[in-house]
C-alpha cells in the first residue's frame, strides 16, 4: 500500500508527523512531498521529527500571493500523481497547500484523506483564506478525519455522510505530548532562564487579517502589560513576515522584559510553552496544544473554528482588541483562582492517540 502526505506548512508538519509514524509502524509505505509553502519554518520540523522527505517542490518564492501558491502546487504535483500508484493522498488542516494538493488528487481519482477536518467559523473571511480551503477540501475528500464531535456534526450538517467520518481527536496532541516529555535544555542561555524570575507571558501573531491596525493593538496591549506589571517578561518568536515586525518595532523596542527572536523551532517552543504563565496566540493549533500543558490562552481572533477550547474554559476570545486583551490578561495575572480555573480545565481536543486511530482506519477502509 503507497500512502501519500502532501505537507507545506510548519503546523501541517507538525500535525503530520505522528500520522505518518503511525502509519510506518503498520507497515505501509508512506511518500512524503513537501510542497515548500514556508521553507526554514518548514524544515525546522521535518528534522525535528526525521521525517523522510521523497519530493520537495520547493515552490516558495519572496511575496508569493494566494494564487501563486495555488497554481504552481498544482502544476508540479500533476506530473508526480499521475505517473505513481497511488493507494490515497492525505492532507491536514486548511493551507493552501491543503486545498491545492486534494484537489490534484481529486484530478486524478485519488482517494483523498482529510486530518482535522470539519472545523469551522462559518465566515468566509476569517480566518482567510483557510475557512473556504477546508470547507472546500472536506467536499471532496474521502475519509474525515474529525478532531472533536463538533467537528463531526459540522460535517453531518453539509451532508457528509456519515460513514466518511472518524472522530480521531487532534493529532497536534500526539505530536506535544511526544516532545514533552523529553528531558531539554535550551542552547540559548536567555530563553533557558525565561520564567525563572518573572511569570512569562508568550506571544505569538501572524495572521492576514490582523496585518495594520489590529497587529498593532496587539503588540501596543502587550507593551502596556509589561509597563504595568514589573513581575512578567514576554517572548514573542516573531513570524517574518514584513506586516508582522513593522507593526512589532512601532510598539516593542522600549523594554528589557520583551524578548524578540526568529520563529523558534517546534521542540524548543513546546518547552517554552511549558515554562510559561499564560499564552496570547491567533494561531489554531497553540489553541489545541496550551490546555495539554495547563496554559491559559488568550485568543487574538474575532472567531475561531475551535470553539471546544472556548466552551471548554481553557481559552478566551479576546479578538486583536487592545481593551479587551488589558482586560483579560490583567484579570488572569492579578486573581489566582480565575487563572487557575482556566489551567485546571479538560483539553477537549484529545488523549494523543489520534494517529494510530487515523491509520488504522485508513488501511482497514482501502483494504475493503
Amino acid at each position: 500500500m503507497n500512502i501519500w502526505v502532501i505537507i507545506g506548512t510548519r503546523p501541517e508538519a507538525i500535525k503530520m508527523a505522528p500520522v505518518i509514524k503511525a502509519l510506518q509502524k503498520e507497515g505501509v509505505d508512506v511518500t512524503v512531498c513537501l510542497t515548500g509553502q514556508h521553507r526554514e519554518l518548514l524544515d525546522q520540523v521535518i528534522k525535528a521529527f526525521s521525517l523522510p522527505v521523497h519530493h520537495d517542490l520547493n515552490i516558495m518564492k519572496p511575496g508569493q500571493k494566494l494564487e501563486d501558491i495555488t497554481s504552481r502546487v498544482l502544476t508540479s504535483l500533476s506530473p508526480l500523481l499521475s505517473e505513481n500508484k497511488i493507494d490515497a493522498v492525505l492532507v491536514h488542516g486548511d493551507t493552501t497547500t491543503t486545498l491545492a494538493s486534494a484537489l490534484s488528487a481529486y484530478y486524478y481519482k485519488i482517494p483523498i484523506g482529510h486530518v482535522e477536518a470539519g472545523l469551522r467559523t462559518y465566515d468566509k473571511y476569517h480566518p482567510f483564506p483557510e475557512e473556504i480551503n477546508r470547507r472546500l477540501v472536506d467536499a471532496i475528500a474521502d475519509f474525515l478525519y474529525a478532531p472533536t464531535p463538533r467537528a463531526k456534526s459540522n460535517l453531518l450538517s453539509e451532508h457528509i455522510e456519515e460513514e466518511k467520518i472518524l472522530v480521531t481527536g487532534n493529532t497536534g496532541i500526539d505530536a506535544l505530548l511526544f516532545i514533552a516529555d523529553m528531558d531539554y535544555k535550551f542552547e540559548d542561555d536567555h530563553l533557558e532562564s525565561l520564567g525563572k524570575h518573572r511569570r512569562l507571558i508568550v506571544l505569538t501573531a501572524h495572521r492576514r487579517e490582523s496585518f495594520g491596525g489590529p497587529m498593532d493593538e496587539i503588540f501596543k496591549a502587550v507593551a502596556d502589560l509589561v509597563e504595568k506589571n514589573k513581575d512578567i517578561e514576554v517572548l514573542i518568536p516573531i513570524h517574518p513576515n514584513p506586516n508582522v515586525i513593522t507593526s512589532a518595532k512601532k510598539f516593542l523596542t522600549n523594554s528589557d522584559r520583551i524578548y524578540i527572536t526568529s520563529p523558534l523551532e517546534y521542540i524548543p517552543f513546546v518547552h517554552v510553552m511549558k515554562k510559561s504563565y499564560l499564552i496570547l496566540t491567533d494561531s489554531g493549533g497553540i489553541q489545541e496544544e496550551a490546555p495539554s500543558l495547563g496554559k491559559p490562552v488568550l485568543v487574538l481572533r474575532d472567531t475561531t473554528e475551535r470553539p471546544e477550547a472556548i466552551e471548554a474554559g481553557t481559552a478566551i476570545l479576546v479578538g486583536p482588541h487592545y481593551d479587551k486583551i488589558i482586560e483579560t490578561a490583567q484579570k488572569l495575572l492579578d486573581n489566582e483562582e480565575t487563572y487557575k480555573s482556566m489551567a485546571n480545565k479538560t483539553n477537549p481536543y484529545g488523549d494523543g492517540k489520534a494517529s494510530p486511530r487515523i491509520a488504522k482506519h485508513l488501511i482497514q477502509t482501502l483494504n475493503k
